[in-house]
């Protein structure tokens, strides 16, 4: 996390319009995707989906939202590079250890199932 605090920028009528139209795009590609169903092939009408969406987010980005939005995906990017990833070795011993546990547990699970049927059998006489 950085420590620097930017303004809270409002809403105003502009980017409510935007807004508006990035919903309105975005919902534009989906509805040719249904209205040209019998005249465009499904690749062209897929690209009609793609196309809304893609502009949708780019009316969207440049809102104070999107700028907001832009800012946390920065520093995201940033603190991902901070990541120690593990190596092939100790995931795959990781890997062992999860699946030795997940074994012996429901070996205890199955061991409790047995031990609560066979008291329920008992108590209702069919023991």
């Amino acid at each position: 996390m950085t420590s620097k605090t930017l303004p809270t920028p409002s809403n105003g009528a502009g980017d409510i319009a935007k807004y508006v139209l990035a919903i309105l795009l975005a919902v534009a590609g989906l509805v040719a995707f249904y209205w040209f169903e019998n005249q465009w092939p499904t690749g062209v009408r897929a690209l009609a989906v793609v196309a809304g969406l893609v502009l949708g987010a780019l009316v969207f980005m440049v809102t104070a939202k999107g700028a907001q939005t832009r800012e946390f995906l920065s520093e995201s990017r940033f603190e991902l590079r901070k990541v120690v990833w593990p190596t092939r070795q100790e995931t795959t011993r990781t890997m062992w250890v999860v699946v030795a546990a997940v074994i012996i547990i429901s070996l205890i699970l199955a061991a409790f199932d047995w031990v609560i049927q066979l008291g329920v059998k008992f108590l209702l006489g069919n023991g």
